[in-house]
């Protein structure tokens, strides 16, 4: 589906990005156009693969002008650009509305004046139960795309990907655990007792190609993912790094804005959510504004007891938690 066909990539100078340029530069795909704000990540990146395939264009998508001069003849979009770390948008909420909620309709908007066949939208677990400002900013992106997704173009669909922690993503946990057990520093953990879901980036790219190719407009893709407890990640890697029982570890408390666990789809999504084997398939709510029906018809159907977090999937063992450790380039290389 990829054959001679160009894709854009927003914020495509981040983790995932880099990702999706390992899966997709060596196959038949004509162009991938690498859109973001950094020039230095860009030329960075420009300089390591070295591929006409790559095409770098410097923009925000909170500016939808510097958008529309990239959509010329883009046939997909994948956007994950967005402000992602939960603390600096607790102190600059606007700025995370700005970008993940104002940039995320700049896009869409900008690929329907486009033609663009496909738009595949990034959102994360903490946009279940919002309580910070970066998961209401993703909360309220979602609720953008879903209802931009009602009237698409005809040729035009917009889906939706929800994904947990993304092990050795930038800015993440892990590397920073490594850095300082590389450096005999104590390991500054929040809470040991706290859960997250725990995939991998290649996990992130199937999830994001599965939406792709199986998602209808309006649909909201989750991977069934394992979780782990902060405690459970922290053995595993000192084991891994061959430190003894005794390495010094130092809690330092929940951060602004954290959770104890997080949740991939609510009580309310479960009891709609579609079970597709590896993963979750919740589709687009396609009622109308004529609510007076229902005061004849109501639903019969219950909410679901339990939604689908970090604290009831399956919890992975210090050994699991190894093995999927193993999978990153920080520990596979050495």
């Amino acid at each position: 589906m990829f054959k001679d066909k160009i894709l854009m990539i927003t914020g495509g100078t981040g983790s995932f990005g880099n990702a999706v340029l390992d899966r997709f530069v060596n196959t038949d795909i004509k162009e991938i156009r690498i859109f973001s704000r950094d020039e230095k990540k860009q030329d960075d990146m420009r300089k390591a693969y070295n591929n006409k395939k790559i095409k770098f264009y410097l923009g925000d998508v909170k500016d939808e002008a510097s958008l529309k001069g990239v959509m010329n003849e883009v046939d997909y979009i994948f956007h994950a650009a967005a402000l992602k770390q939960v603390p600096s948008c607790e102190f600059y909420p606007l700025e995370a509305v700005k970008t993940n909620v104002l940039g995320t309709s700049n896009v869409i908007e900008a690929g329907f004046a486009a033609g663009v066949t496909s738009i595949i939208c990034l959102s994360t677990d903490k946009a279940v139960y919002p309580i910070n400002a970066m998961g209401t900013s993703k909360a309220m992106m979602e609720k953008v795309v879903l209802a931009k997704s009602r009237s698409c173009p005809e040729g035009t669909k917009v889906c939706l990907t929800r994904y947990g922690n993304v092990m050795a993503s930038r800015g993440s946990v892990i590397p920073l655990f490594d850095k300082q057990i590389k450096s005999n520093k104590p390991l500054t953990v929040t809470n040991s007792e706290m859960t997250r879901f725990m995939m991998t980036l290649d996990d992130a790219v199937e999830l994001v190609i599965h939406t792709f190719v199986n998602g209808h407009n309006g649909d909201i893709f989750v991977q069934k993912s394992p979780a782990a407890t902060i405690k459970t990640l922290v053995r595993a890697m000192l084991e891994l790094r061959q430190k003894d029982d005794n390495y010094p570890i130092k809690e330092i408390g929940i951060r602004h804005g954290e959770k104890q666990y997080e949740a991939l789809c609510s009580r309310e999504e479960m009891l709609v959510a579609e079970d597709e084997e590896n993963y979750f398939r919740i589709p687009v709510d396609k009622r109308d504004l004529n609510y007076e029906k229902f005061f004849e018809v109501g639903s019969t159907k219950k909410i679901s007891l339990q939604e689908y977090s970090s604290d009831n999937t399956h919890r992975l063992n210090i050994d699991e938690m190894k093995s999927l450790l193993l999978k990153l380039e920080i520990f596979n290389e050495e």
